[in-house]
């Protein structure tokens, strides 16, 4: 069974990695901002609540995030594995996922950490083109990826669960030492 949970920062290419691992092992692919977008799109109760804060130009607060990851990891494909792709961001998800999964019995997560340097990672995300990408806002975004998601790392190496792979490479290349990876 298979449980990993991307971690790294914009740009290094956890999505794109994440579907294809996803397609290769048969299990889903679990991206918060799809769940989110998902119950906006269903209506669902969780996700009229999230429209409310999104509307208002807030974020939608952790709990909210933490119902819907519950929620999705309770579906029954989950239980053959999964990949998490933008959950956890912050330590205190992490514990929270943590005891999610000791409560639903679907422990034996590894965590991937796809490394790659900054001016790597504001090329790709320049050349994808975007409005809102410019090298301030993206250096930002990486500043905020060091405050708030670069403590996981040492909180999944702490609890040996951390794998890191160099994201500094081709995306061929990247999945290649994935599947190496998760095959050892």
């Amino acid at each position: 069974m298979t449980r990993l949970i991307f971690l790294g920062p914009p740009g290094a290419g956890k999505g794109t990695q994440a579907i294809t691992l996803a397609e290769f092992l048969r299990i889903p692919h679990i991206s918060t901002g799809d769940i989110l977008r998902q119950a906006i799109k269903d209506q669902t109760p969780l996700g009229v609540k999230a429209q409310s804060y999104m509307d208002g130009g807030e974020l939608v607060p952790d709990q909210l995030v933490q119902d819907l990851v519950e929620e999705r990891l309770n579906q029954p494909d989950t239980k053959t594995g999964w990949i998490l792709d933008g959950f956890p961001r912050k330590v205190t998800q992490a514990a929270f996922l943590a005891e999610l999964l000791q409560k639903i019995g679907q422990g034996g997560e590894r965590v991937v950490n796809l490394d790659a340097p900054d001016d790597v990672v504001i090329t790709r995300l320049l050349g994808r083109g975007r409005k809102d990408d410019n090298e301030e806002v993206i250096r930002r975004r990486l500043e905020v990826y060091r405050e708030e998601t670069a403590p996981l790392i040492d909180y999944y190496r702490d609890r040996q669960k951390l794998l890191t792979v160099n994201g500094n490479q081709s995306q061929a290349e990247v999945t290649d030492s994935l599947k190496n990876l998760i095959a050892a």
